[in-house]
């Protein structure tokens, strides 16, 4: 299937979005979030509420949801100059050279600068990576345990400048969050309930879960006029025995989040229960996406990886088409934002 020339450009993925549909807070009650729902084989917009979602999906469909937990991994500190500095733990495993972090704090940054973060917390610098530095924490500390203490929310940056609060450590992390590892929440199934799920069992839908672990890199804007020579980050996931036979027997799949997608399309065949894989896959008109019959996402930032994603589903017109439409209706945008359901043609 070829693609036009326009497709590839990365300006092609811009467009307009009024500074106040950029949701700084979720919807008071998770389902109460507004929902795009796009029918591709009618080429039908409806225009609904999150928990309506129990109608729009058929006994029969397996729902595919992320189940990675966000960890508080920003924590914030001084140099022993006084200098102010903030931390980005990217993982709490602990590497051969030491926690793999990012450091944000005035002048150069070298091998064996001492921070401290309270009375209990100090830590080193013990190797420098490119742009990574790695660390160590006294007294033998983990990092999970500075965290647990001092840790907060690592928000985006376009929501309250990256500030978070209290209400954040709830808000920002979906109530079927189990395994700790991601710096960012896959918001589409923040909007999801506990109750709405269990409606959604007893309607016939099956729950799987996949495991992929957000990282940092999620972040990062494609920089590249063709988006073709863009580098993915890459990020870890696996999957349970249990949930992997729920995918491989489903008759319809529909992925809850773009981390959802991209897991679903790097499996192979070959893949083994429980197995940690590493996935770059960068997904955009062109690339055939096989694995499934619907997705769930919210609305993203303008020239994202993420709305390259939604295009390589329903084309990059119709996704503008779309974005415009959701503007236009004042949808709230982004993290905390409300939500879309792509049905796809001929599939579901």
């Amino acid at each position: 299937m070829t693609h036009p020339d326009e497709d590839l450009k990365l300006e092609a993925y811009d467009y307009e979005l009024p500074e106040e549909l950029i949701a700084s807070r979720p919807a008071s009650e998770r389902q109460n979030s507004k929902l795009l729902f796009f029918d591709e084989e009618l080429s039908e917009v409806q225009h609904k509420n999150f928990y309506e979602i129990e109608d729009l999906l058929p006994a029969g469909t397996t729902l595919v949801l992320n189940q990675s937990k966000v960890f508080p991994c920003r924590i914030f500190g001084k140099k022993s100059t006084g200098a102010k500095a903030e931390f980005f733990v990217l993982s709490l495993l602990k590497e051969e050279q030491g926690y793999p972090v990012l450091i944000k704090t005035g002048g150069k940054k070298r091998i064996g600068d001492k921070f401290i973060f309270n009375e209990e917390f100090v830590a080193r610098i013990n190797a420098i990576g490119e742009g990574t530095f790695y660390i160590e924490f006294d007294n033998k500390t983990t990092a999970e345990d500075v965290l647990k203490k001092i840790g907060s929310v690592p928000l985006p940056p376009y929501i309250r400048n990256g500030v978070s609060d209290e209400s954040d450590l709830e808000d920002y992390q979906t109530v079927f969050a189990k395994e700790l590892g991601s710096v960012a929440a896959p918001t589409a199934g923040l909007h999801f309930t506990a109750e709405l799920l269990e409606k959604l069992k007893n309607k016939g839908v099956d729950i799987a879960f996949v495991t992929l672990h957000v990282g940092l890199g999620t972040f990062l804007p494609v920089k590249s006029e063709l988006i073709t020579e863009h580098s993915m980050h890459s990020e870890k996931y696996h999957v349970d025995e249990q949930d992997l036979q729920k995918i491989k027997n489903a008759k319809k799949l529909v992925a809850v989040g773009t981390t959802s997608l991209r897991v679903l399309e790097s499996m192979g065949e070959d893949i083994i229960a429980g197995k940690e894989y590493s996935t770059d896959i960068f997904l955009y008109p062109g690339k055939e996406v096989k694995s499934i019959d619907g997705l769930i996402t919210n609305f993203h930032l303008p020239k994202s990886s993420l709305i390259m994603l939604v295009s390589s589903l329903i084309g990059r017109k119709k996704t503008i088409e779309l974005y415009k439409k959701a503007v236009e209706k004042k949808y709230r945008f982004f993290s905390y934002g409300d939500s879309m359901f792509i049905k796809r043609k001929g599939r579901s």
